[in-house]
């Protein structure tokens, strides 16, 4: 697979009016440095905002726009950056990107930022600018070692350019900005551990209240913000609100367009940046191509691993947020997995949760004992030593686990694919259950309460 693919045969014709975050790629997949970046109205957006705009004015465009982050939680970007407290005295404010893109199957974010990695500085710029902050840092996936080179580099060319550092613009702003590179774990993910990361401590989440935009990096108003979402901004300044909003497609409540994506066995792997609407199966058959001749499509996830399982039947749902939720489950990423005919699900499901096991911050007690114990129970079934009640245990696991049972979010993602996938494929969970004449005497099976 590669990252430059956009459309069937790439013959999708990308434009700034259809397409503001793809439309500078190049068609050899090469990175877009600064001199052909403003060539093709790079910093304009930001031009614009620091000549014409105050910093109310940008965070209202960007509330009235509809952005939302593009992360997984969907939450409003402009209402996050209103958070952000008003006192003059406090001096002192970061601005953090999250780019620790660690969710399986989901690349977007490596494609933005190999390629167009001036688009998300200036986003930078841009929302720096409207929060006051004097210092930003990009929380890079340490595996994205080619990112991390490019980022460099384009963060280079802007301080020699004048637009990073002292003075910005003429403006009398400064913003300083760096690409920190994280060692590798999953729960840096949440915004609070990626705080506690780039401090030097261990990465768990902290408790909420206070939020990072009151108590944040070392103590001072933080905004975090996903790599994707940061990258709307520039087009949102330049082009304003009622255009933002058109590229959505009728019935979509979510604003824009989205890094959409399809991975499996499918004839067209690839990335495409689509409107907000378009539906599941549009981005199956008419990008992705469909199935690769010989198999079928048995199930897919809308938005990475942490996303529940659906079934063909719901590749009508629409390609937003409350379309997913329709269905059952949520967006997340926006990248799609498309499982075949060939594939045991109860495998499937013991690969997925092992990596959510071993992702853990281990805090809290029902995600650091609940998941290795789903993974043992999955084990189990997988080798045809499953005991009667396990499924039922499993079920059990994922209420215990789910939204609002755990610290943070990792635990309700982790178990919501394992809750769909029973729900559609029980059967495949049930042949893997012993014949009650090989059962393991009861006292020696854990007993979950209330399950």
């Amino acid at each position: 697979m590669t990252l430059t693919s956009f459309g069937p045969a790439n013959r999708i014709q990308r434009s700034a009016e259809t397409h503001p975050l793809t439309w500078r790629l190049r068609d050899d997949g090469e990175a877009v440095w600064l001199d052909e970046y403003q060539a093709k109205n790079g910093y304009a957006a930001a031009r614009k905002a620091f000549a014409d705009m105050d910093q109310d004015a940008i965070v209202q465009t960007v509330k009235d726009a509809g952005l939302k982050g593009r992360g997984g939680a969907g939450f409003p970007t402009g209402v996050k950056w209103g958070l952000m407290p008003k006192d003059e005295s406090i001096n002192i404010r970061y601005l953090l990107c999250n780019a620790d893109e660690m969710e399986p199957n989901t690349w977007k974010d490596r494609m933005l930022m190999e390629q167009l990695p001036h688009l998300l500085i200036e986003g930078m710029l841009i929302s720096a600018r409207a929060l006051k902050t004097y210092r930003g840092y990009i929380f890079l996936r340490g595996e994205y070692t080619t990112a991390a080179k490019h980022l460099n580099r384009a963060v280079e060319e802007a301080k020699a350019a004048g637009l990073l550092g002292k003075n910005i613009l003429g403006s009398g702003f400064d913003f300083e900005l760096f690409v920190h590179t994280g060692a590798g774990r999953y729960i840096c993910g949440e915004e609070t551990a990626l705080i506690n990361s780039l401090e030097g401590r261990r990465a768990n989440p902290r408790s909420k209240p206070p939020f990072p935009a009151a108590v944040g990096v070392w103590g001072k108003p933080t905004c975090v913000n996903n790599v994707e979402t940061l990258c709307n901004v520039p087009a949102i300044i330049a082009d304003g609100v009622d255009w933002y909003k058109s590229l959505a497609r009728e019935g979509s409540e979510d604003m824009g367009t989205k890094l959409m994506g399809f991975s499996g066995k499918v004839k067209n792997p690839g990335l495409w940046e689509l409107p907000f609407g378009v539906t599941g199966r549009e981005l199956f058959e008419d990008y992705a191509g469909g199935m690769r001749d010989g198999f079928k499509l048995k199930a897919w996830q809308p938005g990475g691993a942490g996303t529940g399982f659906l079934l063909p039947e719901h590749l009508d749902a629409q390609m937003y947020a409350g379309g997913i939720a329709k269905v059952g489950t949520r967006m997340g990423t926006g990248l799609a997995m498309a499982v075949d005919d060939s594939v045991n699900m109860v495998s499937l499901l013991r690969n997925m949760e092992q990596f959510f096991a071993r992702e853990s911050c281990g805090f809290c007690t029902p995600c650091r004992d609940g998941l290795p114990w789903s993974v043992k129970l999955l084990m189990a079934i997988e080798q045809g030593k499953g005991q009667p009640g396990d499924i039922e245990t499993l079920l059990g696991l994922v209420g215990f686990l789910g939204p609002g049972k755990t610290f943070c979010a990792h635990a309700p993602g982790a178990v919501e694919p394992l809750g769909s996938a029973i729900k559609y494929f029980r059967p495949e969970f049930e042949a893997g259950i012993a014949p009650v004449s090989a059962a393991v005497p009861p006292l020696a099976r854990p007993i979950l309460v209330g399950a």
